[in-house]
């Protein structure tokens, strides 16, 4: 054989690509909808694939036109889930040179003059074949005014013409479009599955590779059999004789990933020369920077979710040491340490793929990691403070007992901002004003007092009424289904029409609005901002939070929570009954 005669090298990538339905992996449900469409003879005339780069959409699209255009090994056979793939069809459509199945990649053909061509085409039955097929690969980078000049060829195309569309970003893609088409998601494929193909693929070259290097390939390609593959393919050819997980670590710069389980419990003690030093160790030994700190937010994320579902921890390609050490760290970190570290990590990979020196950066984001590893939590802070002798006579005052609470202190000092947070109860009576003693109509008693007025205006969500009541009225009286007040002088001249009127309509009863020239109590706004003060005031006397400004000099409370508020929150949160529902507006 000379050396023209010898066939060229075809990568593992294409030389394994399904050429079945059978041959998909990890894709069932889609496969099962698809071989009953065809047996029931209900075939779309438009198909649209989704899912992530290299889990099979375009392959999917050529074995359809396959399969919608096999004519069987003896020339007699219909539309068929399982193409023979000997026929002059199968045969023309696999190696992509078929003149009825066009191919159009809209990434590089994206204009209304492209789709013009097809939309002319569409009306001139195919020339061998059953079914004249376009294939549109990345369909969502067509231009608006091409999808909408294909959208009532779409709609309504001759029975000789299919559609078959391929895309990663479905998003992307008119809901116009999509609603003429028969919708397949393609899913990840399973590391399980995965690590089977590529079993099966390096049993068919004659290639040794360990087995935690097959997984290494699994989690690295994230469910994308073509990256599997292809890595798949690199590794053969960089390993000698078996192709060891370390082969491939190196292959793909990175690290080794018990070594970074050590840089990680390296962190959580807060030993930041050790660290450092592991982190350079790697970094000389070929791991990218980069490659470091993505490992360590996975592994982060990995034993956040192992700590809530202990079963995460099967996952095939997370070698046995792995599992035991991340187990253990499961069962001891607390979440909070957990999602703190996960946050850093998601920062400093920015700033990472941002910095001119990937390994500087990298070294930042450690030391900052090990600095924050040992931050007290806040009850941690809250008991250190309390441990605080009492501030020195002059200060803030002493606690009444009556347990006012800042919820949030901060300070610009050390370290550029840092804050300190406390809690307490804060006591006191509502404000509502009592309802008189004569006893309202029936229909009325829901709104015993005027604030149950307020609270219906803010139920239907008036904003602009709310804010001229709250602001414009000061109350001289009230009973259920009248009220009497003094405007103020920013108070619209129409308010009391307004608001009768509004009642009426909530309410279903007429109400009586009677408007003085003077007098009546405070608005709702001041008396708001007085009580607001006053629970500032109470917070600032509490031990705890003099410990706090006694700590941080500069810090202020910027919001107060009451236990009323709370209460409400938690009632707010809660779930609703599913049976007796209870509505407080609702008659009886």
């Amino acid at each position: 054989m000379t050396e023209s005669d010898t066939p060229a090298y075809q990568v593992l990538a294409r030389k394994y690509r399904p050429e079945t339905f059978a041959d998909l992996v990890g894709q069932e449900a889609m496969v099962r909808t698809l071989k009953n469409a065809f047996a029931a003879d209900r075939i779309a005339q438009a198909f649209i694939m989704t899912g992530i780069r290299g889990t099979g959409k375009t392959t999917t699209a050529r074995i359809i036109a396959k399969g919608m255009n096999c004519i069987g090994a003896d020339g007699n056979g219909g539309p068929t889930v399982e193409p023979c793939g000997q026929c002059e069809h199968c045969v023309a459509i696999m190696e992509g040179r078929h003149v009825d199945v066009l191919e159009m990649d809209a990434a590089s053909r994206t204009g209304v003059n492209d789709i013009r061509e097809i939309i002319d085409s569409v009306r001139y039955r195919a020339a061998s074949a059953r079914y004249k097929i376009y294939i549109i690969d990345e369909v969502h980078m067509l231009s608006t005014s091409a999808f909408n000049a294909l959208l009532k060829t779409l709609e309504e195309p001759p029975a000789h013409v299919k559609f078959i569309f391929a895309t990663t970003e479905i998003r992307k893609v008119p809901v116009t479009v999509l609603s003429r088409c028969q919708r397949f998601d393609l899913r990840r494929i399973e590391p399980e599955d995965m690590i089977a193909l590529l079993k099966r693929i390096a049993k068919a070259e004659n290639a040794q590779i360990a087995e935690d290097a097959l997984a290494l390939i699994t989690r690295t390609a994230e469910g994308s059999a073509r990256d599997a593959t292809s890595l798949l393919d690199q590794a053969i050819s960089h390993g000698a004789g078996e192709t060891s997980a370390e082969q491939v670590r190196a292959m793909l710069g990175l690290a080794d990933r018990g070594r970074v389980l050590d840089l990680m419990d390296m962190i959580l003690r807060g030993d930041a020369a050790g660290a450092l030093t592991e982190l350079g160790t790697q970094y000389a030994e070929g791991a990218d920077p980069l490659a470091v700190l993505r490992d360590l937010a996975e592994i982060t994320h990995w034993v956040s979710v192992v700590s809530i579902t202990p079963d995460a921890a099967n996952d095939p390609t997370i070698s046995p040491d792995e599992r035991t050490r991340g187990s253990a760290m499961a069962e001891n970190l607390p979440m909070r340490v957990l999602t703190r570290m996960w946050q850093m990590l998601l920062k400093a990979l920015e700033e990472v793929a941002a910095a001119p020196n990937a390994m500087m950066a990298a070294e930042m984001a450690i030391i900052r990691l090990t600095h924050v590893a040992d931050l007290p939590s806040p009850e941690e802070l809250i008991r250190k403070l309390q441990d605080l002798p009492p501030p020195a006579p002059g200060g803030n005052g002493s606690n009444d007992g009556n347990g006012s609470l800042a919820r949030s202190a901060r300070s610009p000092a050390a370290g550029g901002g840092a804050s300190a947070v406390a809690s307490a109860r804060v006591g006191g009576q509502g404000n509502a004003q009592a309802a008189p003693a004569a006893a309202p109509d029936s229909a009325l008693a829901r709104f015993p007092t005027f604030e149950h007025v307020v609270e219906l205006i803010r139920v239907n969500r008036d904003v602009k009424l709310l804010v001229e009541v709250e602001t414009g009225l000061r109350l001289i009286s009230y009973q259920p289904g009248r009220i009497e007040f003094a405007p103020t002088d920013t108070a619209p001249a129409d308010l009391a029409q307004r608001l009768g009127a509004r009642l009426q309509t909530w309410t279903g009863n007429r109400w009586g609005i009677s408007v003085v020239s003077e007098g009546g109590a405070e608005t709702i706004a001041e008396r708001r901002d007085a009580e607001a003060n006053a629970l500032k005031a109470k917070a600032e006397e509490h031990p705890l939070v003099q410990a706090v400004l006694a700590r941080f000099p500069k810090a202020r409370i910027t919001h107060i929570r009451t236990l009323q508020e709370i209460a409400a929150e938690a009632v707010a949160d809660a779930l609703p009954e599913v049976e007796d529902e209870w509505d407080p507006f609702e008659d009886g």
